[in-house]
């Protein structure tokens, strides 16, 4: 008998129910964000530590890891050997002979040796991002330009402008493109020129810049309305009909976002495997390993939600206005300082915004969409905001007494209802949900209980 009850208080030991019955359960997943709660754009405090931070200048290409080795010094000592060359050579710099344009290119070249070397990397690694800094400071230098401008009036800009192209300074005739109208195959075939070429290949650029359809159409459309919009001020924003919508939007624009965005579709589904060029065997495999330097590292694929909430909606407004106003600025430019539309500096400056937009959209888009990565705005975002802002600051103080035509009251109404619409759409979707769920949130909260004392 004793025997059995010490068996039965073995076997009712807790501490034995405890190890056979407790079941093993495995940990549950971590919850996203802080406590549980997704962080979000404008809510997310960018100084904490569980923001994480990866910048892009930790991403180096390993495969060419011998140009992400540092020549700080090096640069620093052929860049002084060249300038000392350039500034005491007498075959170089002749007597009699105006040192102010050298002197000129040697500064600029000087602070674009500096940023190639100093500068953060962007977001983008290649053909490397020593380019992409060069890139920065060329966006640095036209600003600083453009502050510069900005505080001189538009006669001492135009003869500011012949330093640099003695050419300038000429006033100009605009030209128009709605004379003979007639939508007959001899007038379209004299409407196709140049410019349709540039059509197409600026639409190219702006579809690997935005990598979204809608967007492009959104824009194409919207440039259309402005030229009809301003084209009392600019004469050769007036087209014909048919010169608006088929050759512009149905041909030029639509071919180079098709181009542009089937582009983006070998890019986003190319798989990425690099090799050195050491490891990469045979003449033909090296070429094609050198060509392939000059393409993207990786590719992200812009996934934008304009509908998906307040900040996305705001984002993407600003960045289309941006871009139109981008679009507008170089037509006003040209117009005010007397450029032809095919001048290198018209073409530069296209050329120079393209280059500034890739990294600077990339930045945009991962500084709203993801937050523990990007804890402040990027440089090239930034950079070119200031720019295309600093362009429209510098046309509407030079745009005085230059177009006396007041606007058309059409024009008026036409935008009065779509900045209407553009305010309404996010009152309704974003707002009025919002004072909801304010309001019930506060009828909920219990009322606090009152003890009156007789």
């Amino acid at each position: 008998m004793p025997d059995d009850k010490v068996q039965i208080q073995a076997a009712s030991s807790p501490t034995e129910d405890s190890d056979v019955a407790t079941p093993i359960t495995e940990a549950s997943e971590p919850k996203p964000g802080v406590d549980g709660v997704p962080v979000r754009w404008y809510d997310a405090d960018r100084t904490e530590s569980y923001t994480r931070i990866t910048p892009f200048q930790e991403k180096h290409d390993t495969s060419i890891e011998f140009f992400y080795k540092p020549i700080t010094l090096t640069a620093l000592g052929i860049g002084m050997a060249v300038l000392a060359y350039v500034a005491t050579t007498q075959d170089v710099l002749k007597e009699g002979r105006d040192k102010r344009r050298v002197g000129a290119y040697a500064a600029i070249a000087s602070f674009l040796l500096f940023s190639m070397i100093q500068f953060r990397d962007g977001p983008f690694v290649r053909p490397h991002p020593a380019f992409w800094r060069i890139v920065l400071g060329v966006n640095l230098l036209y600003e600083l330009a453009l502050v510069f401008l900005l505080f001189q009036d538009l006669d001492s800009a135009r003869a500011m402008m012949k330093y640099l192209d003695p050419g300038l300074g000429v006033a100009l005739p605009e030209k128009s493109y709605a004379e003979n109208c007639e939508f007959t195959p001899q007038n379209i075939w004299n409407a196709i020129d140049i410019f349709c070429l540039a059509h197409a290949l600026g639409w190219f650029g702006k579809a690997l810049i935005l990598r979204d359809y809608w967007f492009c159409w959104i824009l194409s459309i919207a440039f259309e309305f402005a030229e009809y919009s301003l084209q009392h001020q600019l004469a050769n924003f007036a087209e014909c009909w048919w010169d608006h919508w088929i050759l512009d939007v149905l041909v030029c624009n639509w071919l180079g976002t098709y181009i542009g965005m089937k582009t983006c579709q070998y890019f986003e589904v190319k798989h990425y495997t690099w090799r050195g060029l050491r490891q990469t065997r045979g003449l033909r495999s090296k070429t094609k390993r050198v060509i392939s330097q000059f393409s993207p590292h990786d590719w992200t694929t812009f996934k934008w939600e304009g509908t998906a909430s307040f900040v996305h909606y705001f984002t993407v407004v600003l960045l289309l206005a941006v871009f139109l106003a981008a679009e507008l600025n170089p037509f006003y430019l040209k117009a005010l300082l007397w450029m032809e539309p095919d001048h290198p500096f018209v073409i530069a400056r296209l050329a120079g915004v393209f280059l500034c937009a890739l990294p600077a959209v990339r930045e945009l888009y991962e500084y709203v969409n993801d937050p523990r990565k990007a804890v402040r705005m990027g440089q090239h975002v930034w950079l070119l905001l200031a720019t295309i802002g600093t362009e429209f600051f510098a046309i509407t103080k030079w745009s005085k007494n230059q177009f006396p035509e007041p606007l058309p009251s059409s024009v008026k109404w036409a935008w009065f209802i779509g900045a209407l619409l553009l305010v309404s759409y996010p009152t309704v979707q974003f707002g009025l949900p919002s004072v909801r769920r304010y309001l019930r949130r506060s009828q909920r909260k219990p009322k606090p209980k009152t003890i009156l004392i007789s």
